[in-house]
């Protein structure tokens, strides 16, 4: 009697408990032959996954590496709830710079000359954080003429109204005005509902 019959008065239902070892019966060659296929089969199949993947993946990387001296911008994520630059979540600055590459530490890893006002934030960065800047300004935030608090926000405050317009609707009238902000130049004034 096997330990499990022994044990729980009845025989053992997984697959190892079917047959006893003296019972077991040879397998046909048709099977084996059979299974060697599905094996073959599937190992191709894998192997083409894995190449359409790796494909996919080829796309995407690339080397990135960047010089002493040239001129990156930095990316940084902002936080859930936290207004960065005076901006939320999409309308956010992705970037912020320029900052000058100091000395490439690794790799992947470059030490970048930041100002005064940033001083609590390490020197060292992956490059996937880091972009080639071109020298466009209308992209880049200039930090210089903001006062950035600790946790990299500022406060922005309005200095003149430059225009008032009414959108009528069927039912209402919507009043917006042009508004000019400290720190951001006359062609960036938003327009406010």
């Amino acid at each position: 009697m096997a330990h499990y019959e022994a044990i729980y008065g009845r025989r053992c239902h997984s697959p190892i408990g079917w047959f006893e070892p003296w019972e077991a019966r040879l397998l046909g060659t048709d099977l084996v032959c059979a299974t060697m296929e599905k094996v073959k089969l599937i190992q191709e199949r894998l192997h083409i996954a894995l190449s359409r993947q790796k494909s996919f993946a080829d796309r995407k990387v690339r080397d990135i590496a960047y010089m002493v001296g040239e001129k990156v911008l930095l990316r940084f994520s902002p936080m859930k709830g936290v207004m960065r630059f005076g901006k939320k979540f999409k309308l956010s600055p992705r970037y912020i710079g320029p900052f000058e590459v100091l000395e490439r530490i690794a790799k992947v890893a470059d030490r970048l000359a930041l100002p005064p006002s940033l001083s609590g934030v390490h020197l060292v960065f992956h490059v996937s954080m880091l972009r080639k800047y071109y020298g466009d300004p209308s992209h880049v935030l200039d930090f210089r003429t903001v006062q950035l608090d600790g946790d990299l926000t500022y406060d922005v405050e309005p200095v003149a109204i430059l225009g008032r317009s009414v959108w009528k609707l069927r039912s209402k009238n919507i009043a917006s005005m042009k508004v000019k902000w400290r720190c951001k130049p006359a062609e960036e004034a938003e327009q406010e509902i």
